[in-house]
């Protein structure tokens, strides 16, 4: 009867517990993967899995399986990592029932996870990203998706993009955060880039005067060498002596020529003109 009590109690409380809390800050740097436990229970163990670069199945890590430790080196897996990606994730496991499993990032990008930097604006936040180096110089299928949202919400929206790109359309005053995955073929490839948030500063007086400040500065640079120019152009007729054309210059160019006047008589003007003709 006693033997029966102890079971019943074992079985209750397994089936009224909980399973225990995921693993929190999983990261990964130089194939060594570290996390913290979210609460303090006794008895818990955790369990590295990958997955590799064209496949969607999840596989244990032989040497990081239901470990009482905190961190794992991964090595193992590194010959199954082409072009050095390779997805991570880490479960916790207590009394038979397991956790949410938690995707590993990394802080410092690598071959196959990008190096990403945050802007914040009036209004907008800049994401900078590298094609210089991992497996963005592969080819034009290789893209960056980046994920965003506000702090402590889950990242539903992401954009793909091959080059740096801005969020617009940001409450100012409010904290929001992204992070950044290679994707090839339209596929999320290797680990992603851990989250990094920034608080949308506000557009206070000097941030408007300074936008005015940057808007005329163009302007004057092309209109004053405009009026400049027209003035210099305008001043130098002025200084030129006006001119007027003699009068007699008219009087030579219009009064018609005069025949001369002969006292002979036709028939002999015309004898003396035609034996000029011929003579010439």
């Amino acid at each position: 009867m006693t033997f029966l009590l102890i079971c019943f109690h074992f079985i209750t409380q397994v089936l009224s517990e909980a399973p225990p809390a995921q693993p929190e800050e999983v990261l990964f740097d130089n194939w060594q993967v570290t996390w913290n436990p979210a609460s303090k229970l006794s008895n818990v163990t955790y369990t590295v899995r990958y997955s590799s670069f064209d496949s969607d199945g999840w596989k244990d890590v032989p040497k990081c399986r239901q470990m009482d430790f905190t961190s794992c080196n991964v090595t193992f897996i590194k010959a199954e990592a082409e072009h050095g990606c390779v997805k991570l994730e880490v479960q916790a496991e207590r009394h038979g029932l397991t956790s949410g499993p938690v995707g590993a990032c990394t802080r410092q990008g690598n071959s196959c996870s990008p190096e990403v930097g945050l802007i914040a604006h009036p209004g907008f936040l800049t994401v900078h990203l590298s094609r210089n180096s991992g497996i963005a110089l592969e080819g034009y299928h290789i893209k960056h998706r980046i994920y965003f949202g506000k702090k402590g919400e889950n990242f539903e929206k992401y954009e793909d993009s091959v080059s740096s790109v801005s969020i617009n359309n940001l409450k100012e005053g409010e904290n929001y955060c992204a992070k950044v995955q290679y994707t090839y073929f339209d596929h999320p490839v290797g680990l992603p880039s851990c989250k990094q948030c920034e608080v949308i500063p506000q557009s206070g007086p000097g941030a408007k005067k300074m936008v005015v400040i940057l808007t005329i500065v163009p302007v004057l640079g092309i209109l004053i060498p405009c009026i400049a120019y027209i003035l210099f152009q305008r001043r130098k007729n002025w200084l030129q002596p006006s001119y007027k054309i003699p009068d007699t210059l008219f009087i030579e160019a219009w009064d018609p020529p005069r025949m001369p006047i002969s006292s002979n008589s036709p028939t002999e003007e015309l004898c003396d003109i035609t034996s000029m003709e011929f003579r010439g």
